[in-house]
């Protein structure tokens, strides 16, 4: 057993909630921990120990010069170390906050880092990934800041009302009636970041806006903040209609599950042929996510992965 003492800081963020970020990290570098006093206990094979002292080294080092880190950076900094990252620690740090009218938000890991600065650099980002990675809803509360900042004067949210073709006439009741069970999720992570009264006022206002993607046709918007969700349901005609709507000082994010495609020919999912198409364009981001940037139930992650064997298997 090796033994590392010195003043471990701030230790409930170390352990997390019920020892979870402690269990979280025991897993990852294969090693036992422990902390008594101001020490801290690894226990386990030699190479792994010495990993994990390196790494707690680094952890060390940030604290010391003031880096407030979270839970999340821990992990952040282990994805960095395992990636064999050259630029110093402290460039990814402090994690950027997202100041709004209910709740602050922060990446959770480095994608979704990265995924954020893309948000702020580029016109155009694609994100990708499984579901629960927080594509949408990160996208969503920079969308809520640039629109907090005036830097953009309204928000546009958007997804393939269903999944073929947004046949809408099967349902009952008027056009809202039909099209809301498909625009709820875009609804809960809107209310989930600003406050209802607040939310409903935009809405009311047109600022913040959400259609189905069929009424994007025909409009070109500028100044705005378009966000396309589920867009691995599109066709490849309505892709690049969307791609088309953004006029000037506009931000356009498409969030999609390439695994989950809902279309009676998958091959020909509009985000399917983008991502080869637009490619060699320098200037679109494309942020892609795995199973490490899940922050869903922790069994998700787990989930995925099955779910990759499996079809990998499939494959082959």
């Amino acid at each position: 057993m090796e033994k590392i003492t010195y003043p471990f800081i701030r230790k409930n963020v170390f352990f997390g909630v019920l020892d979870r970020n402690l269990k979280k990290l025991e897993n990852r570098l294969g090693v036992s921990l422990s902390i008594r006093g101001d020490c801290l206990f690894l226990d386990g094979e030699p190479d792994k120990v010495e990993s994990a002292k390196f790494y707690f080294e680094k952890i060390h080092e940030l604290e010391e010069k003031g880096y407030d880190l979270k839970e999340e950076d821990f992990h952040i900094i282990l994805d960095l170390l395992e990636e064999g990252q050259t630029k110093p620690l402290e460039s990814y740090f402090p994690a950027e906050v997202l100041n709004l009218s209910r709740k602050s938000v922060t990446p959770k890991s480095l994608n979704q880092q990265d995924y954020i600065q893309a948000i702020r650099n580029y016109d155009f980002v694609f994100g990708i990934g499984p579901a629960g990675t927080g594509k949408t809803y990160l996208a969503m509360a920079l969308a809520l800041s640039f629109l907090q900042n005036k830097l953009v004067s309204r928000i546009i949210l958007t997804r393939p009302a269903v999944e073929a073709g947004e046949k809408l006439g099967f349902l009952p009741g008027d056009i809202s009636q039909k099209i809301n069970p498909y625009l709820r999720p875009l609804y809960d992570a809107l209310f989930d970041l600003v406050k209802a009264d607040q939310a409903n006022r935009l809405i009311e206002k047109g600022i913040i806006e959400i259609a189905p993607l069929a009424f994007m046709r025909g409009r070109t918007l500028n100044g705005s903040f378009i966000i396309l969700d589920e867009a691995q349901n599109t066709t490849k005609e309505q892709m690049k209609m969307l791609l088309t709507r953004s006029g000037f000082d506009s931000k356009v994010v498409i969030t999609a599950d390439i695994t989950q495609i809902d279309l009676p020919q998958p091959t020909k999912s509009g985000v399917l042929q983008a991502l080869k198409i637009l490619s060699p364009i320098r200037e679109i981001s494309f942020c892609y996510f795995n199973e490490k940037d899940v922050v869903r139930h922790p069994l998700v992650q787990k989930i995925i992965k099955a779910y990759q064997k499996a079809e990998a298997k499939a494959h082959n």
